[in-house]
């Protein structure tokens, strides 16, 4: 354990100081035992040949080191096979007088001279043998970067989020596939290109000139100030069972009453919220509400997101999400399609109280509250899910949010910021503290409705929903 490795190299400082010998710096291997190793560090180790050192191996090569004059050392266990084909190029001078180096060294100029065959083989190669060529080898890849014995197990469709990559396995995806095509691939390539497939489909582009790649949408060229937008897609949730525009109209048209009892299934203590004293701590003076009942429902997995996470993500958050892909889905447009393209996102959103509930929770969301509860997430986890490149904009101006948002979807179309752009809002009361809180202030409507503008009105009435608009410069639609 840490402790006695530290004790020990106190003790290895004290007799170098006694024998006159300079004080050393040793970097240690692995330990396969000992506590100073854990399976990702030791996994991601082996793959770059260096694996854990069994701890009396450790140990001996340790006491070996005491009495020698070196005023630094290194003491590691390398597999000089693997330790040269994990790197885009020779191993560095420093291991020059080490034979098995050497012969690593070697071999790894025959495996770049194999690679760099790739153009010719592309060049005597129909367009879906290209891909089919470059897929393969980004699944080789993606699975040797995983530590998978094959390449069988790498679906070409799943995000690398999904398939288990972090920023240092993405790394090393980079700088494998940087030796394999001479290309020189952006660190941020995993995320830029994020499931196999598409990593394929880039490099076939890079590497191939007469690829054709699907169209995207163009960055626009600046527009007049007073160029009209329009409306190409539209999706929302309210209260009332509104699933979508026209169930919204449905209801609007029959003068249907959307306000109805608080949600039972939010934690809320019902029994004892309500009192019709005003200034009675904890309670409000209410019953009722616009709420959507439907909130807590999600399929994580259709967006590639772990149930963990969707746990812990604030509902809001979810909403966005589905109704981002349905406006996308009404404007007759595939999400797919605008992967890279300079599609903006503007949500409008105020703070709820979803990260109140996650801290109580039994289940272990460490690490997912922080994210699942930011508004400032809300929009660039739209952003990242479809691959959207144009500005991402959390907007938080409590009651006008979602319609500044529109207004900063609008300026940045004009001014040719994005090539269209997602707006809209969303609120979803996870507690009943706003509740509470304009009762204190007797500002709350006893029946939960709004009466603007009419001799009876008594207060505000608070209710949920979500709306999502995909707007164009009407040019462009």
């Amino acid at each position: 354990n840490y402790a006695a490795a530290n004790a020990y190299l106190d003790a290895l400082a004290t007799h170098r100081h006694t024998q006159g010998l300079p004080a050393t710096s040793i970097a240690w291997g692995l330990w396969e035992e000992g506590g100073l190793a854990n399976a990702e560090i030791t996994g991601h180790m082996r793959r770059h040949g260096l694996p854990p050192m069994p701890t009396d191996l450790a140990l001996a090569a340790l006491a070996q080191s005491v009495n020698q004059p070196a005023p630094s050392l290194v003491v590691a266990d390398i597999d000089w096979t693997t330790f040269g084909s994990a790197h885009t190029t020779e191993p560095p001078a420093l291991f020059e007088d080490i034979p098995e180096a050497r012969r690593s060294g070697a071999s790894s100029e025959i495996a770049r001279a194999t690679d760099s065959t790739l153009r010719q083989q592309l060049s005597q190669q129909g367009a879906a043998e290209q891909q089919e060529t470059l897929l393969q080898l980004v699944r080789t890849e993606v699975a040797a970067s995983l530590g998978h014995v094959s390449a069988d197990s790498i679906p070409d469709d799943r995000s690398f989020k999904v398939l288990g990559f972090d920023s240092l396995s993405a790394i090393e995806l980079r700088n494998r596939l940087t030796r394999a095509t001479e290309l020189r691939l952006a660190t941020t390539l995993v995320f830029d290109h994020p499931t196999p497939g598409k990593l394929a489909q880039y490099l076939t582009a890079e590497l191939v000139s007469t690829h054709t790649a699907a169209a995207l949408p163009t960055r626009p060229t600046a527009a007049l100030d007073n160029e009209p937008i329009a409306i190409v897609g539209m999706a929302c949730r309210f209260p009332g069972g509104v699933q979508s525009p026209d169930d919204l109209w449905e209801l609007l048209g029959t003068e249907q009453d959307a306000i109805a009892d608080f949600p039972t299934d939010r934690g809320w203590d019902l029994d004892h919220l309500f009192d019709p004293d005003p200034d009675h701590p904890g309670t409000c003076y209410t019953r009722q509400g616009g709420f959507l009942y439907t909130a807590p429902e999600f399929d994580p997995e259709f967006f590639e997101i772990s149930p963990r996470e969707a746990l812990a993500m604030d509902p809001q958050q979810r909403l966005l999400l589905e109704t981002a892909w349905e406006a996308f889905e009404r404007a007759r447009i595939g999400p797919e399609i605008l992967q890279g393209s300079q599609t903006g996102v503007f949500t409008g959103l105020n703070a709820q109280d979803h990260a109140t509930h996650m801290q109580r929770s039994s289940d272990s969301l460490d690490g997912y509250v922080l994210t699942g509860a930011s508004a400032s997430i809300a929009s660039g986890r739209i952003a990242y899910a479809f691959g959207l490149e144009g500005p991402a904009v959390s907007v938080d101006t409590a009651c006008s949010s979602s319609l500044v948002a529109l207004h900063l979807a609008c300026q940045a179309l004009r001014a040719g910021e994005c090539s269209m752009a997602l707006a809209g809002g969303v609120t979803v009361m996870s507690t009943p503290v706003t509740f509470m809180e304009f009762s204190r202030q007797r500002g709350l409507s006893p029946d939960g409705r709004c009466k603007a503008f009419a001799a009876s009105a008594d207060g505000t009435g608070w209710g949920e929903g979500v709306g999502m608009l995909l707007v164009e410069r009407l040019s462009d639609a």
